[in-house]
C-alpha cells in the first residue's frame, strides 16, 4: 500500500487551486483550474495534495452538503529553507499566519491557511541541515 494523496474537500475550487499552485508553488497535474478535481505535487516525492469540489462528494455520499467549520485538516510540507520559502509565499501574495519559529529543538515551522481555512504547516527539519 502506498499513500497517493491527501484530498481536501473545498467549496471555492478556483481560489484553492490558485493557493496551492501559485502561493505554495506546487505543480498541478492537469491544469483543471475550474475543477472539480486537481492533484498538486511537490518537486520531490510521489504523494500529493488533491482538491475535490465538495459538492461532487456530497452528491456521491448524500451528505457533506454544508461547508466545513473549524479546523478539519492540517497539511504538512517539509522544505529545506523555511525562511526563503516563506519569503517566496509572501512575494506571491500569500500571508504567513505564524512563524517561522522553532517548534522543537529539531524543527522550525510556519503556518498559513488556504482560502477554505485548511491549515498548512511548513516544516524545516534542523537535523537535516548537517
Amino acid at each position: 500500500m502506498e499513500l497517493a494523496q491527501v484530498r481536501l474537500l473545498v467549496t471555492d475550487f478556483r481560489a484553492c487551486y490558485r493557493f496551492y499552485a501559485e502561493i505554495l508553488d506546487l505543480k498541478p497535474q492537469s491544469g483543471a483550474v475550474e475543477g472539480p478535481y486537481e492533484k498538486f505535487s511537490p518537486a520531490i516525492g510521489s504523494a500529493g495534495i488533491a482538491l475535490q469540489d465538495r459538492s461532487v462528494m456530497a452528491r456521491l455520499l448524500g451528505e457533506l452538503e454544508e461547508s466545513a467549520t473549524g479546523h478539519r485538516s492540517l497539511v504538512v510540507l517539509r522544505v529545506d529553507d523555511l525562511d526563503a520559502y516563506c519569503a517566496g509565499i509572501v512575494e506571491r501574495g500569500g500571508t504567513i499566519a505564524q512563524g517561522p519559529a522553532p517548534l522543537t529543538d529539531r524543527m522550525r515551522v510556519a503556518h498559513l491557511k488556504d482560502p477554505e481555512g485548511n491549515l498548512v504547516e511548513l516544516q524545516e527539519w534542523l537535523l537535516l541541515r548537517g
